[in-house]
């Protein structure tokens, strides 16, 4: 194996290790993000027992990593704008913190709402009613 290969290689498992350290560090010190991995565990079972087709499996599949993605995009805002505020009170840290919070309340309601409509139907079918 080339020199170049190698630290090619080395440098893409070294990405993968940062990515999950950021992983972690959502999921331990994010309360919202366990609320997430609740429902995405609740939606991922139910859609497993309904037994969804692939379009919806489809839908489903990026509507929760859609709900991820600006949960971390989230997480990651706040950290840089609390360490460029450096411990004072910044009327614009304010602002970016709101608004990062206000994309993943989005992402959350719109997840619902595809939720609704891709489970219900077949939930009620499979009920019977």
């Amino acid at each position: 194996m080339s020199h170049a290969l190698f630290r090619f290689l080395r440098s893409r498992a070294k990405s993968f290790q940062y990515a999950f350290e950021g992983c972690w560090f959502v999921i331990r010190s994010q309360p919202n993000a366990w609320i997430h991995a609740l429902a995405s565990f609740l939606v991922i079972g139910l859609s497993i027992w309904l037994r969804l087709e692939r379009r919806d499996w489809a839908v489903i599949v990026l509507t929760i990593a859609l709900v991820w993605t600006a949960e971390f995009l989230n997480t990651a805002l706040e950290a840089i704008a609390t360490a460029a505020a450096d411990g004072k009170q910044h009327p614009l840290v304010k602002v970016g913190k709101d608004v990062g919070a206000a994309a993943v309340l989005i992402a959350a309601f719109a997840s619902i709402a595809i939720g609704l409509l891709i489970l219900v139907p077949p939930l009620l079918e499979r009920l019977g009613f």
